[in-house]
């Protein structure tokens, strides 16, 4: 999820800054029909939210595995109904599993960042590298700031491949995203196998 999609006529962005922001421009200026079109993607975010929690406290250290598996899933799903139903497989679909994604996966090596959106992690980065150079607290900046750099270079990495392939093979495009969840769901599983993991 690491690129803001467009898929119909309503904005789809993971945290849904945008969708709130023109649902209250139309709803303020009485476009009732327009501001409408924003509330479907809202309610998804918030289900794939509740997912989560209720993720968290049934599944405990599994909560992890069974997002991506779910993840996995809805992307299939949503790669399926998308030529019937491009607003709703598109713009639902991915709202979910950007909502659940970002509410499970809230920390690298314990520092927290977001998995759906750049702007904290660039953030992060820049802070890190600002308070090695300038007298700061220095221990481990350096590795804080390549950690948050590194997301951010992964993040428009995949945002290319993202545009490239639904460019060059709409129909497969959803495949990258799978293909990279399944991989860390064998990674994730032979982890826990030597012990690593819960």
């Amino acid at each position: 999820m690491s690129s803001d999609l467009s898929l119909g006529r309503t904005v789809n962005r993971p945290l849904h800054r945008d969708n709130v922001v023109f649902l209250w421009v139309h709803a303020t200026a009485g476009q009732w029909e327009e501001a409408f079109r924003y509330v479907p993607p809202i309610m998804a975010f918030t289900v794939g939210v509740v997912i989560a929690s209720w993720l968290r406290r049934s599944a405990g250290p599994k909560a992890g595995q069974i997002t991506i598996l779910i993840e996995i899933g809805m992307l299939v799903l949503v790669a399926v109904l998308h030529n019937r139903l491009p607003d709703v497989a598109g713009t639902l679909g991915i709202s979910m599993v950007a909502a659940v994604q970002t509410s499970i996966f809230t920390k690298v090596e314990g520092l927290p960042y977001s998995s759906v959106m750049i702007t904290g992690n660039l953030r992060q980065a820049i802070e890190g590298v600002f308070a090695a150079i300038s007298g700061g607290p220095k221990v481990g900046m350096f590795r804080r700031s390549g950690i948050f750099a590194g997301l951010v270079v992964l993040f428009g990495t995949g945002a290319a491949m993202g545009a490239f392939m639904t460019k060059q093979t709409p129909a497969l495009a959803l495949g990258i995203p799978v293909i990279v969840l399944l991989v860390v769901l064998l990674r994730c599983e032979t982890e826990r196998t030597m012990g690593r993991l819960p």
